[in-house]
């Protein structure tokens, strides 16, 4: 870190790049954390995690006892004996007990995108309850055709108050905030949905993995489903960059203004050719005399049957810059996505083995090179494109079921089967050791001495 100071100091490397040093050296040295602890209130396995995305200091949970809690992972309640675990406990929790609680499992627990007022959770007893954080009640439930398997929000919604809601029912549905009611049904899949993600990069583009190992993306603003995910239909590493396309598009449009022109780069030739077949299927159907129409995808048999996984998609994650998908299946395969292009990357993550049962949540870096993946009883870090392990996180007893990966403190939190909320955090700089001491009064100010009163 000090060489990275050195050379920031000597303007050697400009502020981004310094920056993200920092942020990889942090998330390459992190480790079980030996000054932050979470009591967890649970009686079961920790289902849900997720640290709200307005002031990053929220974390909130929801386990199998029908139970959820919210903790402040930036303020501790107490020290331990020693004043070196700083532990934190529940602001609130809300159980059995409470007179709108679930009576079953919580398998879903997430934040309001916008702002940590509200609070949804999702269960097994079908039901979506909407809470007031500060009164801890119901402002507004949703009752579902059985088992609530997971819930998302929009983080980037501006337009709608949409919760998509995955079910043991084959339909997905989503649940309007604003007016109480359900406002789609998408009809697809051929069993139960265990996954919902929102696109991050468009408020509109919803996925879903079901269990009949499909991966639909849905545009809620028209019937039916846009795409399938064909595991077969593969593409080798990542795309091309958005400045080569953009020429691309460039030489398209100069040979159009241009008729008869057959003048080409050497180097775009092919990658032209097979746009133009793209564009040409595009258009059929719209020249003088066709009378072939271009079907939609989603009817479109051998495309609609396409499968992702075989077997379950128990997990989705896309990632920050909204290009690419993660994908985890009863299969105990990983898959790696493009979105734009709908093929498999064809990366080979090492072999892994991951619940066949029930969904798993899964997390990525804000530089999306990193993703984490709970396989058992510990979590692993896979680099994102050449499929290898940079890192194990073992500390959990039993299965892990979900895990969080906070940005802002470069920190990961990890709930399972062992009703624990585990930190694993960078390990803590000697200055910030002192720092925490001289604000506890364990160490004397620097103006001052140990014999004088």
């Amino acid at each position: 870190m000090w060489k990275e100071i050195t050379e920031r100091e000597a303007g050697r490397i400009g502020p981004y790049s310094f920056a993200n040093r920092i942020t990889s050296s942090r998330i390459s040295s992190l480790q079980l954390s030996n000054y932050k602890e979470i009591v967890s209130p649970h009686r079961g396995s920790i289902n849900s995690l997720q640290v709200d995305l307005t002031e990053g200091r929220y974390l909130l949970s929801g386990a199998t006892d029908a139970s959820a809690a919210v903790y402040d992972i930036q303020r501790p309640s107490i020290y331990d004996g020693t004043g070196l675990v700083a532990k934190h406990k529940h602001i609130f929790v809300i159980d059995k007990q409470h007179e709108h609680g679930h009576k079953y499992a919580i398998s879903t627990a997430i934040w309001y995108p916008v702002d940590t007022g509200l609070f949804m959770t999702g269960s097994y007893d079908g039901y979506i309850n909407v809470w007031d954080t500060n009164s801890t009640q119901v402002v507004v439930n949703f009752k579902l055709p059985g088992k609530v398997y997971r819930a998302a929000m929009s983080a980037m919604a501006t337009s709608h108050m949409l919760i998509a809601a995955g079910t043991e029912d084959v339909q997905v549905r989503l649940c309007d905030i604003a007016s109480g009611a359900f406002t789609h049904t998408l009809s697809g899949h051929r069993d139960g949905v265990m996954a919902v993600e929102w696109s991050t990069s468009n408020e509109w583009i919803l996925i879903t993995g079901g269990c009949d190992g499909a991966i639909r993306f849905w545009d809620i603003r028209r019937a039916g489903c846009f795409h399938v995910l064909n595991q077969s239909h593969t593409q080798l590493g990542r795309r091309q960059p958005l400045l080569e396309g953009s020429s691309i598009n460039k030489v398209l449009t100069s040979k159009s203004s241009s008729e008869g022109s057959s003048i080409r780069p050497r180097g775009l030739q092919k990658r032209t050719v097979a746009y133009t077949k793209q564009s040409s299927i595009r258009n059929q159907g719209q020249g003088k005399g066709s009378v072939k129409q271009r079907l939609h995808p989603g009817m479109l048999s051998s495309q609609d049957r396409a499968t992702a996984h075989y077997g379950a998609v128990t997990g989705l994650k896309v990632t920050e810059d909204g290009m690419y998908l993660l994908s985890a299946g009863s299969d105990s395969r990983l898959r790696l996505w493009d979105i734009e292009s709908g093929c498999n990357t064809l990366v080979n993550y090492e072999t892994v083995r991951l619940q066949t049962s029930k969904a798993i949540q899964l997390a990525v870096t804000q530089d999306s090179s990193l993703v984490f993946v709970p396989c058992m009883t510990a979590v692993k870090a896979f680099d994102v494109w050449s499929g290898k392990t940079s890192l194990t996180f073992r500390g959990h007893y039993e299965y892990v079921n979900s895990c969080w990966f906070n940005s802002r403190d470069q920190e990961l939190y990890t709930g399972g089967n062992d009703r624990q909320i585990l930190i694993w955090g960078p390990s803590k700089l000697v200055s910030d050791e002192m720092d925490d001491k001289r604000r506890k009064g364990q160490i004397p100010l620097l103006d001052e001495d140990n014999w004088s009163d």
